[in-house]
């Protein structure tokens, strides 16, 4: 199809006209609107490819931006508060040419990472490098599983048979042996728990945190856990026989997501290796390698990518990663190619292997560290070791029980959410200095969850003018299609224009669409008083509202949200979305001298969150907060769910960076706008730039605020 430019549509002399019954009707009888976000939504079993920028710079724009949306959807943005760790050391196993140790410490105030430190015995100068080794669902949550994990006689003769272990005690404890491999290369080794696993207990793997308000305040699982990578990265650094600058990561399966995530957010790795993950296809099946907003327009190889020029290599084996090779490795090649840096990438493939970290992988691991990490060319070998049974493992006993201050789920949510509303509380602007901070922290939140900003011009496109007609008081209506250029959206639009325009333009905003403007055939009495002041009105139909409502509603995995939301902008983010591109059709006419925004009933807060990110393209707007409170949501699928806002402030937060621009806000009662608003237009020395009603006011006094002299 032949887009046009999106002025071609604005303002057009119709040369002929046609009499309609349905004026704002721009979809043909018989014609569906060809929106694929009307479609099913993208899961973890997707396809997921990377195209590497073409240039440094441009990688390093788009990182920066992969980054960030990172950090908000696992919970870190900003970053909490690192309390005391206070780490318990004990229990040393005196093993052949190493010691195993048990540990744990609280990564915050009430929430412990339980794990065992492996370190080398004999003298050597200086400090040891180090890895930090999150193990993956090795096999089973629970007491047993995890770093615990023993695979059984029948597992140890099938390993021993397929070549997959060399040594019977490697077959049946390979999370040990991998740990045993290390240290025998002088390296020291922190084994440490999944939430759920072994002697993290607290509460179970996947669960307490699966809730709206779980969503609506960025606390999940997978967060969660990177956290506890985060602390024991400190941890490890801080162990006085430890190098600092030559620490690498390692795990497989959910462990190798951990290594990935661990890696592109935190800027002290100096090697990682994650095993069986990194793919284009399947990028991870469990709440614990899942958040809202983590995949929107990204993937698991790109996110591995925001590790170079570091090295960084990868196993695979007969699952979703078989193709790494072809499908992953030649892009991170590329990308590493900007920094003359491509024998610091590496992938290799065992496909006569299922879902593994054994022993063929894991001499591909070692000899990757020996030669990065150690800076050494020999060829490291694993060679039988003596297993510890896995009661001796355990970090708790009598003497060092298990804290008397370990907390539940929601003990835990209630710390996390205490300690992320003194952050905010810290973010709200007294001065433009102030303000700028907040707009930093807050304003890159919001551009994450609506997982946007204003387009460019060209950006945007007409994909088809259906038709102009004359209304019977004499005004045209154009209709059209628009879209975001390669979107495949198809977003329906009327324009309605009378004979004195002037160039100003009201870009309506209702939940009922473009059709709320006309009620039998005829212009509303709101539309009439906007038209009658000379200016223009542009209305479109939003994301499942009028035209561009899919046949039923959008389907949310209410088990765990994050498996929507973390590859699917929201319903709330779409309509946002579909906002900005209408703003900036409407601005793209050389015709358009001035753009206001009304947000009519519900949409009032849509509204607020594009006006927050439309810039100075948008001169006046009036907000009708209908007495919305995100904290209200008690479903992951509701419509107006925002994962995240929440923590960031929710409504008052979406007004508050309004400022300095004109606004009207009205029918606020209730959503405590008014304290963060009135300091964020302080600030910006604009506090005559807004006006509140505590009540709805009437569309009369709307148009007059918005259009009046």
């Amino acid at each position: 199809m032949k887009f046009l430019p999106v002025y071609a549509i604005l303002f057009l002399t119709a040369s002929a006209f046609a009499a309609d019954a349905e004026p704002a009707k721009v979809f043909p009888s018989g014609e569906k609107c060809s929106d694929s976000r009307l479609g099913k939504p993208k899961d973890y079993n997707g396809y997921f490819p990377f195209t590497p920028p073409v240039t440094k710079e441009g990688w390093n724009e788009r990182s920066k931006k992969v980054r960030e949306q990172m950090l908000v959807g696992l919970g870190l943005w900003p970053m909490p508060e690192k309390t005391p760790l206070n780490p318990v050391i004990h229990g040393k196993i005196q093993m052949d040419g190493y010691t195993i140790e048990k540990v744990y410490f609280s990564s915050m105030p009430g929430h412990y990472v339980s794990g065992n430190l492996y370190r080398p015995t004999g003298k050597v100068e200086g400090k040891r490098p180090a890895v930090l080794n999150p193990h993956g669902h090795w096999p089973s949550e629970g007491p047993n599983g995890g770093r615990f994990h023993d695979a059984g006689d029948a597992k140890v003769k099938k390993e021993l048979a397929d070549g997959a272990e060399k040594t019977p005690e490697s077959a049946r404890f390979p999370l040990q042996a991998k740990c045993v491999g290390l240290v025998r290369m002088g390296i020291v080794v922190f084994h440490y728990d999944m939430v759920g696993y072994a002697d993290s207990q607290p509460f179970k793997h996947r669960t307490g945190f699966t809730d709206a308000e779980a969503e609506l305040r960025s606390q999940n699982f997978m967060g969660l856990q990177t956290w506890n990578s985060i602390r024991a990265l400190d941890f490890l650094a801080s162990l006085p026989d430890v190098d600092p600058e030559k620490i690498a990561v390692t795990g497989a399966s959910g462990g190798g997501t951990q290594t990935f995530i661990l890696c592109a957010i935190d800027p002290r790795p100096a090697v990682a290796f994650p095993a069986v993950m990194v793919s284009t296809a399947m990028q991870g099946g469990c709440a614990c390698e899942n958040c809202s907003y983590l995949r929107v327009g990204t993937g698991n190889v790109e996110i591995a990518g925001l590790f170079a020029p570091k090295p960084l290599a990868m196993s695979a084996a007969k699952d979703w990663t078989i193709d790494i090779e072809t499908k992953g490795l030649p892009e991170l090649k590329k990308l590493y190619k900007l920094y003359d840096a491509e024998n610091l990438v590496a992938a290799r493939t065992w496909p006569q292997f299922g879902h593994n970290y054994n022993q063929v992988a894991r001499e591909f691991m070692y000899n990757w560290f020996n030669e990065h990490l150690l800076k050494q060319k020999n060829v490291v070998a694993e060679s039988s070791f003596k297993p510890v049974p896995t009661k001796e493992l355990s970090v708790y006993d009598d003497k060092h029980p298990r804290p008397k201050d370990e907390l539940d789920a929601a003990g835990l949510r209630k710390v996390m959410t205490e300690a992320a509303e003194k952050q905010l509380k810290a973010l709200e602007p007294k001065d433009m200095k102030s303000l700028t901070e907040f707009r930093h922290v807050v304003g890159t939140a919001l551009n994450v969850m609506v997982n946007d900003a204003l387009p460019r011009a060209e950006d945007v496109e007409v994909k088809k003018i259906h038709s102009e007609i004359k209304l019977a008081s004499g005004e045209i209506v154009h209709r059209s299609v628009v879209s975001r250029k390669g979107a495949n959206e198809a977003m329906p639009i009327v324009t309605v224009i009378g004979a004195d325009f002037n160039g100003t333009v009201v870009l309506w905003l209702h939940p009922k669409g473009k059709a709320s403007l006309f009620a039998k055939g005829e212009l509303v009495p709101a539309a009439k008083a906007i038209l009658a002041r000379k200016a223009a009105i542009l209305a479109p139909d939003l994301f499942q509202t009028g035209e561009l409502m899919g046949e039923k509603p959008f389907p949310v995995d209410t088990k765990y949200a994050g498996f929507t939301y973390g590859y699917n902008r929201s319903v709330f983010a779409q309509r946002v979305h579909d906002i900005l591109t209408a703003i900036r059709f409407a601005k793209s006419h050389p015709n358009c001298k001035t753009l206001h925004l009304v947000g009519w009933e519900q949409v009032g807060v849509w509204a607020a969150a594009a006006r927050a990110l439309a810039g100075d393209n948008v001169a006046r707007t009036s907000l009708d907060l209908n007495q919305f409170r995100f904290e209200n949501i008690k479903s992951v699928d509701d419509e107006e769910m925002l994962p995240g806002i929440v923590k960031f402030g929710g409504v008052p937060a979406l007004v508050a960076l309004c400022a300095p621009h004109d606004l009207l806000v009205h029918n606020h009662k209730g959503t405590h706008t008014g304290e963060l608003s009135k300091a964020a237009y302080d600030a910006a020395g604009a506090k005559d730039r807004i006006k509140r009603s505590p009540e709805k006011l009437k569309d009369a006094e709307v148009i007059e605020w918005l259009l009046g002299k």
